[in-house]
């Protein structure tokens, strides 16, 4: 009922603890808060928080239009709907070092878990587009720096994104990713790897955890779990699925609506107003305190 009592605090040793397991951890990406009580429910290690998927809520492309307080405020609010920790897209850190630290500091207000800080140039693209453009390494060392000091929680995951395999090639990537980890990253997202041997070379030449980014339509193939843990992976997103799929069952519907003047067709397909209301706890809302919420649940036994 209300918001998730497990601490942030705590959902940060738990991303922890995730991300040490030999067994590689899943975190599907969330669209709205409400998203993540499915993925709760499914047993995941944990939730992700696309920019892009921010930016495409707002009608956005994700060229890095986004601002600071609209990240902090959504990835806050799905945060907290769940017991599972929340690991953000902070783009680039919404500007230079000092906007970098601001940006690590209201996002631990927010109660998410961890961020990642990418070495693209703004305006950024989606990283699974050609023609990006990154930072030199020094500027690249000093938003991690940045990011890293400005913590005040040590369990909050600083991650360190570099797009530069696209750029320069798995060489130049790994020695990216070699110079992050060495500026305090904690995890490093190696973006758009070509195959399972340039995770299994990522990994091998860090001694941190590394993610893989199972999007759909882009560089990579959809490795499964076990692959990407035979790899050497320890963290898996899957950014965008949710919201891909939940616009193409919208899509349908309205299709389905123009064309056949009813939504009949297509009921079938829709989550149930009982299995809807599990999902928001209306039977928990509804004892809290009879005296205030006196109504009744509809389905429920006597109605």
């Amino acid at each position: 009922m209300l918001y998730s009592k497990v601490t942030p605090a705590e959902k940060r040793v738990a991303f922890r603890k995730a991300l040490a397991d030999p067994k590689v951890a899943q975190f599907p990406g969330a669209f709205t808060p409400l998203s993540t009580k499915l993925i709760q429910e499914q047993g995941f290690e944990g939730v992700y928080i696309s920019g892009g998927v921010l930016a495409n809520e707002l009608g956005l492309p994700d060229i890095g239009l986004t601002t600071l307080t609209e990240v902090a405020t959504r990835a806050g609010q799905i945060a907290r709907s769940t017991d599972l920790p929340a690991l953000v897209d902070a783009d680039t850190g919404f500007g230079e070092p000092m906007n970098v630290a601001r940006t690590v500091q209201e996002l631990e207000d927010a109660g998410l878990a961890g961020c990642h800080i990418e070495d693209q140039f703004n305006p950024k693209r989606c990283g699974h587009l050609d023609g990006k453009n990154v930072v030199d390494t020094a500027t690249a060392t000093k938003r991690i720096k940045a990011a890293v000091e400005s913590r005040r929680d040590d369990n909050f995951v600083i991650m360190a994104r570099t797009d530069i395999r696209g750029v320069d090639g798995l060489e130049a990537a790994i020695d990216r990713a070699k110079a992050l980890a060495d500026a305090g990253a904690d995890v490093i997202f190696p973006e758009a790897m070509a195959d399972l041997s340039e995770f299994e070379r990522m990994a091998e030449a860090l001694d941190v955890p590394i993610l893989a980014n199972m999007t759909e339509f882009g560089k990579s193939d959809l490795f499964t779990k076990q692959e990407l843990q035979d790899a050497g992976v320890s963290m898996i997103i899957y950014p965008v699925s949710l919201q891909r799929q939940a616009l193409g069952a919208i899509e349908r519907l309205l299709t389905a609506i123009r064309e056949d003047g009813t939504q009949q067709a297509e009921v079938e397909n829709m989550l149930t107003r009982k299995r809807l209301y599990e999902l928001v706890d209306y039977n928990g809302y509804n004892q809290f305190d009879s005296g205030v919420f006196n109504f009744e649940v509809p389905g429920t036994p006597g109605n």
